[in-house]
């Protein structure tokens, strides 16, 4: 009797402490599922061009660029950085 107790006891445990494993797993294939492709593809151009934006921050910084070259390339990124935003938001329109 103790050693079915035991057993119960131990699988009741398993499937509690492994909960948040399982619920994870639902999520991430349902986010995955839902997920427009199209925004996903913008989203990392996004972080890309945000990444250039702050690259070429630190280029100016350590004087890898002058004042004029950098503005000249701070302009057209950011520029590039708007039209990726405005893409963004006119997806989630349609799909919000």
């Amino acid at each position: 009797m103790e050693v079915v107790v035991a057993v119960i006891l131990i699988a009741v445990l398993a499937w509690f402490v492994s909960a948040p494993l399982r619920r994870r797993a639902d999520d991430d294939r349902a986010s995955a599922e839902l997920e427009d492709p199209q925004i996903a593809d913008l989203e990392a151009r996004k972080e890309a061009k945000y990444r250039q934006i702050r690259d070429a921050e630190f280029d100016r910084a350590q004087g890898k660029l002058s004042e004029e070259d950098w503005r000249r390339a701070d302009a057209e990124l950011r520029r590039e950085a708007i039209e990726i935003l405005k893409e963004l938001d006119r997806l989630r329109g349609q799909t919000g």
